[in-house]
């Protein structure tokens, strides 16, 4: 079955580029979307910093130059994928660029420490749905990313709540959003636990946000990498099974990491062939045109 991984970063977690490839292909990996991440890395927990790439532009964590370069040595091998930070001036400019001259297909990683509905990210993020262009918007809610000291910052947040989620998916009906972290997946469940933790345990409660979310907006999808998915639907297998089963253009697998528990959970579930074609490749190709 043909597989491609929506969501991964170039020299991430200590992983250069011929180990890149080499993952890939013992994972049966057929095609990578590769994402920048460029906040300012005070925005980035000190913890993380040792996952993101030596710095060739020391100002970001995961330079969209990097992808560049993994697509041109790999051009069969990487989709690319690209975020400016929307607070900076040119942000609509450098998309626009990256999209008509570098073949962008997904901006992404949107991780920043602002509120998603914004109005410079609202412009970003409508003009990336003028283009076909989806989204990948990272959440965090504060008190369950708490720094281990209250120095350089108390917590780690990014994006919002769940609340600004439905917000942006109102004001942007022609963008597709993927979901995606801790702030996003915790809402599989109708509780208030991601709220204060970032990998919530226990059964899930039906009803969350998330699913309501999935039935009201035709321009949700989910990113389905990290822990914060394996956690979210582990929690109950077969909840799981049948919300997918429910929305099956709408989940896409991702890895955000290097491991194959994604893959290992997703054929456990016994979904119908067809159904583990769209989440392993179908819905993403659909998503970015390919």
């Amino acid at each position: 079955m043909r597989i491609i991984d929506a969501h991964n970063h170039p020299d991430f977690c200590n992983y250069g580029f011929d180990a890149f490839i080499k993952n890939m292909d013992e994972a049966g990996i057929e095609k990578t979307c590769l994402l920048s991440w460029e906040a300012p890395r005070n925005e980035n927990d000190a913890a993380y910093l040792a996952l993101t790439p030596c710095p060739i532009d020391d100002s970001v964590p995961i330079p969209f130059g990097l992808c560049l370069e993994y697509r041109d040595k790999a051009p069969d091998r990487f989709i690319l994928g690209y975020a400016p930070d929307p607070r900076q001036p040119g942000a609509m400019s450098k998309m626009e660029s990256a999209i008509k001259t570098y073949g962008v297909k997904v901006c992404g990683e949107v991780k920043f420490r602002m509120m998603y509905d914004n109005p410079d990210a609202i412009d970003l993020f409508r003009m990336c749905g003028q283009y076909g262009v989806p989204v990948i918007l990272h959440f965090d809610y504060p008190e369950a990313n708490l720094a281990k000291t209250p120095h350089p910052r108390r917590h780690w947040w990014y994006g919002g709540d769940i609340d600004t989620l439905e917000r942006v998916l109102q004001k942007c009906p022609d963008t597709k959003f993927l979901g995606h972290a801790p702030g996003f997946w915790a809402h599989i469940s109708d509780d208030n636990l991601g709220e204060t933790m970032a990998y919530p345990l226990g059964p899930v409660v039906p009803g969350g946000k998330l699913e309501k979310f999935l039935d009201k907006y035709s321009n949700l999808y989910c990113d389905c990498s990290a822990s914060s998915c394996l956690c979210a639907m582990s929690r109950d297998k077969e909840y799981t099974k049948n919300l997918i089963l429910k929305h099956p253009d709408r989940f896409v697998y991702a890895r955000d990491d290097f491991h194959n528990k994604h893959q290992v959970f997703f054929d456990t579930l016994g979904l119908p062939e067809d159904v583990l074609e769209m989440v392993y490749h179908k819905n993403i190709e659909t998503l970015i045109g390919e």
